[in-house]
């Protein structure tokens, strides 16, 4: 027995020497996550609903700098700060109102394998794009969202700097703000996660052995924890562990709005179907409790469709007959620029140049805006805002 431990002890540790050497060697020369995005000036008039003159004329009157030329005499394009700046200045920040509620989104499927951490991690990127602030929240033990973002779980991140103290049963912080991680987005906090989040669901089912009244005070508390951090959010997105655990319900309970990614393959719709019967009986038995779950909106997305296989184009279609309207209509497609730049822990929206073919990226970045621009849509109708993005293509299935 103390052999088997030992060697599955030893390949862990291996693994996570490994993914501390790929960190390092994606993010050198400092070991540590940078952005170097650029947007050109078309793109930034698209993403501000403005012309490009308007742009050059508020950086010839004073109103925005100028972008130093490059050294071949370019306009090198702006960073996304720079952006975010423009969006002020212009008056063109898509920021909710101070009277509207912060999207809380739990990004959840009970079935791993279907793109849970990459759809929240592109969604997340893609809302900063757009000009939102943007709190991503790993809840995962296994911390792929925080792996994806930079951060090793092993080596960078200690348990004091997860959800850990907040919910444990005998918590030492009295709200969320110690959790907070800057990223190299500017508009992007998260909260990370590591293994040790894990001991929380231990100590949650204990508690629940011995009362509900204490897991339903904690299950409360991570609500109330988020909604007050989410004041200074526009949308807070919530990476939940893939299991119906007591973590699990808890960020459920705490989220208003409810992503479900799922795979176009036949084991993944079945599993997915299974999901939302158990998530239907386990709300019903907290209602039961007093425990009140109400969601802005309840979607699901095919999240990795490849166009080029039948078997695919069967499944989408079961998908679309038996969810209707509540299936989003674009899907999230398979796509080598994905695969990657998760290689190199980033989302597409991060990488300053092509992986693959320019034509590849292209239309990889096309389909995510569209397919992550029908969330956006979703949350600006909560808001009772038509989007600022040209894709109407979804708005009939905006409403709740």
């Amino acid at each position: 027995m103390d052999e088997v431990i030992n060697r599955i002890g030893d390949l862990a540790a291996s693994g996570e020497r490994m993914i501390e050497r790929l960190r390092r060697k994606a993010f050198l020369p400092e070991s540590r996550k940078g952005l170097e995005v650029r947007i050109g000036i078309a793109e930034a008039a698209q993403l501000l609903g403005c012309s490009t003159n308007r742009i050059r004329m508020a950086e010839e009157d004073g109103r925005l700098p100028s972008p130093p030329p490059s050294e071949n005499g370019r306009r090198p394009g702006y960073d996304i700060e720079q952006l975010l700046h423009m969006r002020d200045v212009l008056g063109a920040s898509p920021r909710r109102r101070d009277e509207d509620t912060a999207a809380i989104i739990a990004v959840q499927n009970f079935k791993g394998g279907v793109g849970k951490s990459t759809v929240t991690t592109h969604l997340a990127h893609y809302f900063a794009v757009q000009g939102y602030r943007v709190l991503v929240v790993d809840c995962d033990s296994q911390a792929t969202t925080t792996t994806l973002f930079g951060f090793n779980p092993h080596f960078n991140v200690a348990r004091e700097e997860t959800l850990y103290p907040y919910l444990s049963i005998d918590p030492t912080e009295p709200d969320l703000l110690y959790a907070v991680r800057r990223t190299p987005w500017p508009n992007v906090d998260l909260i990370p996660s590591n293994l040790e989040l894990f001991d929380v669901e231990y100590e949650l089912a204990a508690a629940g052995s011995d009362g509900q009244s204490v897991l339903s005070t904690r299950f409360r508390y991570l609500k109330q924890g988020l909604n007050d951090l989410a004041r200074n959010y526009d949308v807070v997105i919530l990476d939940p562990p893939p299991a119906l655990g007591t973590i699990s319900l808890t960020v459920m309970q705490a989220a208003n709005a409810l992503l479900v990614p799922l795979a176009a393959t036949t084991p993944d719709f079945c599993s997915t179907v299974q999901f939302l019967s158990m998530m239907d009986q386990v709300l019903r038995q907290l209602a039961d409790a007093g425990i009140e779950v109400e969601y802005g909106f309840v979607r699901l997305i095919c999240s990795k469709l490849d166009s080029n296989d039948p078997s695919h184009a069967m499944v989408r279609a079961i998908m679309d007959q038996t969810f209707g309207s509540a299936l989003l209509p674009v899907p999230i497609l398979e796509s080598a620029e994905i695969s990657h730049a998760a290689l190199r822990m980033m989302t597409v929206y991060e990488l300053g140049r092509p992986i693959g073919t320019a034509r590849t990226h292209k239309r990889c970045r096309a389909n995510l805006d569209e397919a992550l621009g029908q969330v956006e849509q979703l949350v600006r109708a909560s808001w009772g805002l038509a989007s600022p993005a040209p894709a109407e293509k979804v708005v009939q299935y905006a409403a709740g």
